[in-house]
């Protein structure tokens, strides 16, 4: 089998494909994430996602290389990774009984061909009705200053919500696994 590379940093996304059983390595792109100019979130997801897996090629020329991103968006504004207390305060206070979507684009990049084959993959929570005495209480709990949304749905942050929506509940931890076994089985690297 050819090399796979996991373009990301991320340990949320490293403990997702480490349920497929496969061998990889990780290697950190190094990018810039800035949105552009009247880009969408759902076309700047997969922009990110293509160019995260694109910056780690020239160290993997072989190999198969995957890439992801993801935003979320309450009311059409993109909510980024809170990374003070405050930040993740005025986040949950604001999506307190709304609905967030969370957009994650998905690449895998063939290095050897040079191809990409690049997804979108949406998941919608919908936040219960939250106080500031349970915001607070969450966040001290599990600190998830770094999270997309200011929180972690695989812990503690299941009890912000209401109902979730979509075709796979990974996306919403950063990478969205059906597809992605879709993909890889396109490129003929079969999971089972």
């Amino acid at each position: 089998m050819r090399e796979l590379v996991l373009g990301s940093s991320s340990p949320f996304r490293r403990q997702l494909l480490d349920r497929l059983g496969l061998d990889y390595v990780c290697d950190s792109p190094d990018i810039d994430e800035s949105r552009l100019e009247g880009e969408t979130p759902e076309a700047l997801v997969q922009r990110l996602a293509e160019a995260k897996a694109r910056a780690v090629a020239h160290r993997h020329p072989d190999a198969l290389i995957i890439g992801s991103d993801q935003v979320a968006v309450l009311e059409g504004e993109v909510l980024g990774k809170p990374g003070t207390h405050e930040k993740a305060v005025e986040q949950l206070h604001r999506a307190s009984g709304k609905e967030v979507v969370f957009q994650t684009g998905l690449c895998l990049y063939d290095a050897r061909h040079d191809n990409a084959l690049v997804e979108r993959v949406p998941y919608t929570v919908v936040f219960r009705n939250i106080s500031e005495d349970q915001i607070e209480n969450y966040l001290r709990r599990e600190q998830p200053y770094g999270c997309a949304g200011s929180f972690k749905s695989e812990g503690l942050g299941i009890a912000l919500f209401e109902r979730m929506a979509g075709e796979d509940p990974n996306a919403l931890i950063g990478l969205p696994l059906i597809r992605l076994i879709d993909l890889l089985e396109r490129a003929g690297v079969s999971i089972l």
